[in-house]
């Protein structure tokens, strides 16, 4: 089985504070659907008072091209309300909820406690499958967080647990919102997980610096991960950690690390164009 890659136009666009125009958000996004990628994070339903540069994710949506494409797509939410207006596009196949196990960041990015996130699950949840969409749940801060609140594999493998009996969520994906993330945390994160949840979907969204994002690759796939999260140029980071932000990993990164086999259904050419697209979109 090839591993599955998710590109993360969404991450990467969301901080930016100057306005890229939809049209521009478009081509870029019809670019990457060429490629091959398993799934594109491609947008956001939560405040556009949180999140100005994608409160045109319902606009973007209306123009690209998804018929010749199949690569699912993805939408991040953040509450029920957003889970409904995303559950009006039968185009979305996953809706992405940030579940932090850091109280901390939990209220910062959502605005509620980890019990209260428990409950939105729960509810949108509910929403996805009325709409035939499913629900990809971030296990935010997972490889610990500067705040100084509890972390260990155990409590990450705890929390899985939970919304897997809970909710019958299968898929998730382990979230370095900050890139805290070691080679040694994230080999102790992954033997353990991926041998006690072997039914699950478990992918690795991991931000890191240039220079420590191979071995991290690595480390998450000698532990038996089989999906990577990632953004062309590293590009991204969560405004709401109001810390120094550290990028995605490159996606260039991932498809030079990792087996040719693993990755050989992207389709490089198509690849190599993105990234000139992408040169010119964030210049």
């Amino acid at each position: 089985m090839s591993v599955s890659i998710t590109e993360c136009p969404r991450d990467a666009m969301q901080g930016i504070e100057e306005w890229i125009p939809t049209e521009i958000k478009v081509n870029y996004l019809n670019q990457l659907l060429k490629v091959g990628f398993d799934v594109l994070d491609f947008g956001s339903f939560v405040s556009p008072k949180a999140i100005p540069q994608l409160r045109d994710t319902a606009a973007v949506l209306k123009s690209i091209d998804v018929e010749s494409s199949h690569t699912k797509l993805l939408a991040i939410i953040a509450n029920e309300r957003g889970a409904q207006d995303a559950s009006v596009f039968p185009e979305i196949t996953f809706q992405g909820f940030p579940f932090s196990i850091s109280e901390s960041f939990q209220q910062r990015n959502t605005n509620s406690s980890i019990e209260q996130s428990m409950k939105r699950v729960g509810l949108i949840n509910d929403v996805c499958h009325k709409s035939g969409q499913k629900l990809l749940v971030y296990i935010s801060m997972a490889f610990g967080n500067p705040y100084g609140d509890p972390w260990s594999p155990d409590m990450a493998a705890s929390w899985i647990s939970k919304l897997n009996s809970g909710f019958g969520i299968t898929h998730f994906a382990l979230a370095d919102t900050v890139g805290v993330s070691t080679v040694s945390n994230i080999k102790s994160m992954f033997d353990l997980i991926i041998p006690e949840f072997d039914s699950l979907k478990i992918g690795a969204h991991l931000h890191s610096n240039p220079n420590d994002s191979e071995s991290k690759i690595q480390a998450a796939f000698d532990s038996g991960c089989r999906s990577f999260d990632s953004a062309i140029n590293g590009l991204g980071g969560c405004p709401m950690a109001e810390d120094d932000l550290v990028g995605n990993i490159d996606t260039t990164m991932v498809l030079s690390s990792l087996p040719i086999e693993e990755t050989s259904h992207i389709d490089r050419k198509a690849f190599e164009q993105s990234v000139m697209v992408a040169n010119s979109v964030f210049s």
